[in-house]
Parts: C-alpha cells; structure tokens; sequence
C-alpha cells in the first residue's frame, strides 16, 4: 500500500482515498461559468476545471490576470466559446501553440448558430441609422428568411455567441467536452462517458421543464438589456421585444434610451430587464412613466457559484425571472 510523507509521518494513503486519482486528473482551464459547469459535470470524479470569468466578471469586459495566464500554460485542455465571446483569450491561446489541446466550443457539431440582429427594435450597430418602429410580430418571427436577412446585415459569418442558452446546445457543446476530455486523458474515458450520458438526461428533463415554466407566459413581449437571449427565445418561442443595448461594451446614448422607451409603450412590453453587471439606472430611465415592470436576468451566471449545477441554476432562474415579471407575480 503506498504511503504519504507529511511534515516527517508517513500516513497510509488509505486516508486519503482521492489524492492519488486527483494528481492524476488533467489541468483543464475554462473560460466563463456555464461552460466551466458543463466541463465540470463531465469531470466528476475525476478532477476540477479551473475558470477564468469567475465572480461577477463579464467576457465582454474581461481582461486577463497574470493568474489567469499561469493557469492556461499549464493546462493540458483548455475549453472556451471562442473569439465571438472572450475575444480577449484570442492572443493568449494562439501563443500557446501546441502545447494544450484546445477546443472552441462555438465549433461543437450540430450547435443551432442564429445570427446577430439588426434593425427593427433591435439596435443597429451604426447609430445613425434610422431604426424601423414596426410592430414585434413585423420583425421578430423566427422564420430561416429573417435570419438570413440578419446576417446580411452583420458582418458576414457572425453569429450570436450566447449559444449555452439553447439546452440542446449545450447537449452538442458536452458531446465535444467528452471527446476532447477521452482523447487528452483515456484512462479516466469510462468516467468521462458516464458522466456525459448522465448530463445529456438532466439537459433533456431541464428542457422539458423549462418549456412548462414559460408556457403561460410565452406570448408576452419584454425587452432586455442586450440582445443574449435568442437561443432561449428560440427554443421557447417567447417573445424577446428588442434590446436596450445589442453589444454590452457600448453604452446607449440618449437618443436610444429615448428610443427605447417610446418603444416600451409602442409594443407594449411587460417587462424590461437588467443584467446584473451592467448600468441598472438605464432600465429605470426606459420605464420611467410606463407600465412596464422590470427586473433581472443573468445570462452568463455573475451572481451564481461555479460548479456542475450551475447551468441547470442558470437556466431555471433565467424561466423564474421571466415567468415572475411578465406574470406579474
């Protein structure tokens, strides 16, 4: 029986059952909480991925700590969304070379990618455009043909890379954890895959679940601080008015506060919601006035703990927030 050698006893390793399967598990970085929390779902019992985006952080914000650059030199995998999101790990992994295996999640097979939106009520991303006052109905339906139009208008190529809020992405996005995982550490493989087919249950009945928190209150329109959530719209055919802001590292003027605003009466949005890293006072200038309730939605999981529940936390908060305000409640 192997022993351990502290401060000058030897203990049997009897006593401590995980430390040698743990020296053995590999260094996996992740970049933001919900993927850190798929990762860590597939890991169990066999290691800990460590997380860069942690606490209240945002990816579109972030730059990197010297801890955080320690970290992904020592890693053996590294997972990440990829350069739509942390644009700021772009530089860092490139210089890593071939040192670690490193798997952009964005490129998982069988992800649904929707493109960025423009226009309508939607911010178009060149402020002097003039923006269309139609109706939500007019411009929000999820047919392949606005999609397409959409991309059109964004840079070509580009799509929304909120893809986590889609269970079924996230189903895609572990089927490519666990292979990378298997290939960079197969003795640990039997675990890898039990793990995986137990999340793909838990995604599955987190979906079914979610469809029944939503349903009553699906077909009533609300606005968000920026344009995240049109996985989840889509998934759940819910009705996502437009956005305050589409990309959160520019902050609305006047004009498009003012814009909002009238827009709130216009479509008659029940809501409107914050994000708890950005500017919350915006929200209550836009429904200063109206009849419009507000409230919270966290899409990339700022106020939640790292860990393997924390995607299903994620999710059901996302269905709670928008069940309680749309429904008044």
């Amino acid at each position: 029986m192997p022993a351990l050698a502290i401060m000058g006893v030897t203990i049997p390793a009897l006593f401590f059952p995980g430390t040698i399967r743990a020296a053995d598990a590999p260094v996996v970085v992740t970049s933001i909480k919900p993927i850190h929390s798929l990762v860590s779902a597939i890991m169990q019992g066999v290691g800990e991925p460590e997380l860069i985006v942690d606490g209240a952080a945002s990816p579109h914000t972030y730059n990197l700590k010297p801890s955080n650059a320690r970290a992904l030199q020592n890693a053996k995998v590294i997972f990440w969304v990829g350069p739509g999101l942390e644009a700021f790990l772009e530089k860092p992994l490139q210089a890593l070379g071939r040192d670690a295996s490193i798997a952009a999640l964005d490129e998982a097979p069988g992800l649904v990618k929707l493109p960025f939106r423009e226009g309508g009520a939607f911010e178009a991303h060149d402020d002097g455009d003039e923006h269309d006052t139609a109706s939500s109905h007019e411009h929000h339906d999820h047919d392949a043909e606005a999609a397409h139009d959409a991309d059109d208008a964004h840079d070509h190529g580009a799509f929304d890379t909120h893809l986590w809020l889609d269970p079924m992405n996230a189903k895609a996005m572990a089927a490519m954890i666990t292979t990378t995982l298997v290939a960079a550490d197969p003795a640990n493989a039997l675990t890898y895959q039990g793990n995986a087919e137990a999340l793909d249950d838990r995604l599955d009945a987190l979906d079914a679940e979610i469809r029944g928190i939503v349903a009553p209150v699906k077909d009533k329109p609300f606005i968000v601080f920026h344009d995240a959530y049109q996985y989840f719209e889509h998934r759940y055919g819910i009705r996502v008015a437009g956005s305050i802001t589409v990309s959160p590292e520019t902050i609305p003027g006047a004009e498009r506060v003012s814009e909002i605003h009238s827009k709130v009466g216009q479509l008659g949005a029940t809501c409107v919601f914050a994000e708890p890293q950005f500017e919350p006072r915006l929200v209550d200038v836009v429904i200063e006035g109206t009849r419009a309730r507000s409230g919270v939605l966290d899409p990339e999981a700022a106020t939640l703990k790292a860990g393997p529940d924390l995607y299903f936390t994620l999710m059901r908060g996302i269905a709670s927030s928008m069940k309680g305000c749309l429904s008044g409640a």
